[in-house]
């Protein structure tokens, strides 16, 4: 696990692991516009948290790229299911820039909610197509120019050993900076 104090004042943290198991205020769902909650990190969210968190996103599609709701996080250790669509239809091939737009769109909302904590998937790998360091990249850059109002802790979460790593690089690149060996308590 790495950290990364921003001059923002957020700590981006970059981890292994199983999102839905995150132990943080909301876990962020790159979603399609209709919000169906059908492979990747979706499918995982609805099979851990429960039927209820698709059931209540689909009352609120359909959501562009570039917004974002929220519903409750069902079963998860996190309180809230921020919607993020990366996609306008389930299972498309998507541009960096789709990533970008979620990624704004996924922290205006925990401002909203005024929350301290969000953890992200590699917005747009998987089933969107695009490359993890890439997507950290540019996920790093939109942390770092964000101004928080009740953020403290933006966590990304990488699934498997190989996405980690390039989680580490596309944010080492962003930020210009190492990172340094952390121990918070992400996961139950």
């Amino acid at each position: 696990m790495l950290c990364f104090d921003l001059p923002n004042g957020l700590r981006l943290i970059v981890v292994e692991g199983d999102i839905t198991a995150a132990r943080v205020d909301a876990i962020v769902n790159a979603a399609n516009s209709l919000l169906i909650m059908g492979g990747g990190v979706a499918g995982a969210i609805k099979r851990r948290g429960g039927e209820i968190i698709e059931e209540e996103a689909v009352k609120k599609a359909p959501v562009p790229v570039g917004g974002a709701v929220v519903t409750t996080a069902g079963r998860l250790p996190a309180k809230y299911v921020i919607h993020a669509p990366t996609m306008e239809r389930p299972a498309m091939r998507i541009p960096l820039e789709n990533a970008v737009k979620a990624t704004k769109a996924a922290l205006g909302k925990a401002e909203e909610l005024c929350i301290g904590s969000v953890a992200f998937p590699a917005m747009g790998a998987g089933v969107g197509g695009l490359n993890v360091r890439d997507v950290a990249r540019e996920m790093a850059l939109v942390v770092r120019d964000h101004k928080p109002r009740c953020l403290e802790k933006v966590v990304f979460v990488a699934y498997g050993r190989k996405a980690y790593h390039e989680m580490v690089e596309g944010v080492r690149e962003a930020l210009g900076i190492e990172g340094v060996q952390c121990e918070e308590k992400v996961f139950t």
